[in-house]
């Protein structure tokens, strides 16, 4: 996986957080580092000793471990500094872990949380929207703010839960849960007419003491009767629920893409049909009003391997993608169809084309395929029409029963990015490779042509391996990979092959290979999970990420470090993308 241990959301694809080993003469401690900090309740260690002596920690000894010496037990953390001493005779290891509180903290002296004072940044609504002021501040204080001369008092926000991380999912502790103080307030207002509020300066009261701040961001009222459009300068741009990127990715919105500004915060914009983009992306401009199109005639055409479904629009506007196994649904916006002809050619992939007015101002065009199974889609706008390209499915011959297939191989991490580490520190990029490689002989073998991200210890991120599988349009793409856990995950206890996928058209192929690899194989089953990571994000082919078992698990860790039994895995997992491109042809 590749940040080690989830220090945020890092599932296989992330820039490696990897803390070098603590070592004696006799024990090895993998993770975690001497003065690491952490909001877990529990802490695991990872590390191996000499098989011939007992391994204490804190007096007590630690069981099981592997044959080899491994160990990976969990200890509870209490709030602050926590010392553990690893001891094996004569030798010994002395770490201190501190547990420190989940949400913001408090200054020593009275004062407001750091960070805390919102705007955070420059903030710009539209008249009507709703404006909240927050600040987090001791239990039981009086807090208020001043903005263009009118007093907020800002309430508590009492029965307001915590949610934890999206990682969380992979160690099902997912359940909201309550702070101890500080505590949250807020107020809310909606936007009056155009023109600067300024910045907000907040009050704090408390036991008889009263504290002054100024939020960082000035709050602005755009004027309704002023157009400012954003047009997208990128290649794809990427759109989320929200001004940052700790909000869900929205269908990217292809280079030309036009639509009115209705907010701002920071460096983010927020565009009409209500996804943000960061400025970064776009040239802003000012226009007469805000973009907006008819659709009439719809049309298609095949280009080798693709059907091209042509929307022409007067304007490049917002389009949002939505898949099930058997159907793609695209909407545009700021759209107001006209159309009464449509005519998509007889490809034998789509079986026909729908359209929906959605009022006031979208279309929803559905595709509905002859196949249950999709390999995949391309959006762009040639001048102001939309291009939907369909991918159509491999031609097999069928005594070389992956003939015709383009297989991309991603061995996980290499170079600087070592990914998670076994026991013994042997980095998760080396195994990653080593695998890979078998893997590419065995598909070969069966008529694949292979592309592989790397083939020696070289560095590639995990963008540019995404843009590979975008450029390379491959039938299908593998990332392979071995497995970590969040600080608070049980490591000696779980095992297993895992998968993980993120568009529909490629929940097949991350469900069957994971059934065979764990049936075939008679590993354990970690699970198949729906996850947003740079490697299942591209949509131009059926692509997954495979976790096939757990660096971190002394035992499984063994079985990782045995050639014969990878080989066995290349084979096998050769095999159930075989059986599954055949299984899908003859659906």
């Amino acid at each position: 996986m590749g940040k080690l241990f989830f220090q945020g959301l890092a599932l296989g694809v992330g820039v490696a957080v990897v803390s070098p080993a603590v070592a004696s003469e006799g024990i090895t401690l993998v993770y975690p580092p001497a003065d690491h900090q952490t909001t877990a309740h529990q802490i695991f260690f990872i590390g191996t000793a000499s098989p011939d002596q007992p391994v204490l920690i804190n007096g007590e000894p630690i069981e099981p471990r592997s044959e080899s010496g491994h160990f990976a037990p969990s200890l509870p953390l209490q709030m602050g500094a926590n010392q553990f001493t690893l001891s094996q005779g004569d030798e010994t290891l002395t770490l201190t872990i501190t547990r420190v509180a989940p949400g913001p903290t408090l200054p020593d002296t009275l004062g407001f949380a750091e960070g805390s004072l919102v705007p955070g940044a420059d903030l710009a609504r539209q008249p009507g929207d709703l404006v909240c002021l927050e600040a987090v501040a001791p239990a039981n204080a009086t807090v208020t703010a001043d903005l263009a001369g009118q007093t907020y008092s800002l309430l508590p926000q009492d029965g307001r839960l915590m949610l934890p991380p999206n990682y969380a999912v992979l160690t099902s502790r997912v359940d909201p849960f309550s702070t101890e103080p500080p505590q949250s307030y807020e107020a809310c207002f909606q936007a009056p007419q155009p023109g600067s509020l300024g910045r907000p300066t907040y009050e704090l009261t408390y036991q008889g003491d009263t504290v002054t701040a100024q939020a960082p961001g000035e709050i602005r009222i755009l004027d309704p009767n002023q157009f400012e459009l954003a047009e997208v300068t990128v290649t794809a741009g990427v759109a989320r629920t929200g001004p940052g990127t700790s909000y869900s990715r929205l269908t990217p919105l292809p280079q030309g893409t036009r639509a009115a500004i209705t907010g701002r915060e920071g460096d983010w914009l927020r565009l009409d049909y209500g996804g943000w983009i960061r400025a970064a992306e776009t040239d802003v401009y000012t226009g007469a009003g805000p973009a907006r199109s008819q659709i009439r005639g719809i049309t298609s055409r095949q280009v080798p391997g693709w059907t091209e479904v042509l929307f022409p629009l007067q304007v490049p506007v917002p389009v949002t993608v939505n898949q099930s196994s058997d159907t793609l649904s695209l909407t545009l916006h700021n759209t107001i169809p006209q159309t009464d002809t449509i005519f998509v050619t007889g490809d034998g992939v789509i079986e026909r084309l729908d359209w929906y007015p959605t009022l006031p101002d979208q279309a929803q065009y559905h595709l509905r395929f002859q196949s249950d199974q999709q390999w995949g889609y391309k959006l762009r706008y040639e001048g102001t029409t939309l291009v939907l390209a369909v991918k159509h499915p491999p031609t097999r011959i069928e005594d070389q029963p992956l003939q015709g297939t383009t297989i991309l191989v991603d061995p996980g991490h290499g170079g600087d990015e070592l990914g998670a580490r076994g026991p013994d520190g042997t980095p998760e990029k080396a195994v990653n490779l080593d695998l890979s490689l078998w893997l590419q002989a065995a598909l070969e073998a069966r008529g694949a042509t292979v592309i592989m991200t790397r083939t020696d210890d070289t560095e590639s991120g995990p963008g540019a391996r995404a843009d590979q599988i975008n450029r390379d349009e491959p039938t299908l793409a593998l990332s392979i990979h071995y497995n970590a856990l969040p600080d608070d995950g049980d490591a000696l206890n779980t095992a297993g092959v895992g998968a993980f996928w993120f568009h529909p058209q490629s929940h097949s192929l991350a469900q069957f290979l994971h059934d065979y690899l764990v049936d075939q194989l008679d590993r354990p089953s970690y699970g198949v999970f729906w996850n947003n990571l740079a490697l299942t994000r591209p949509h131009v082919a059926p692509s997954v990420l495979l976790e096939i078992g757990f660096m971190i698990n002394p035992f499984e860790f063994e079985w990782i470090q045995d050639a014969e039994a990878q080989q066995q895995v290349a084979e096998v997992l050769a095999e159930g993308v075989t059986e599954w491109v055949r299984q899908t042809e003859s659906q």
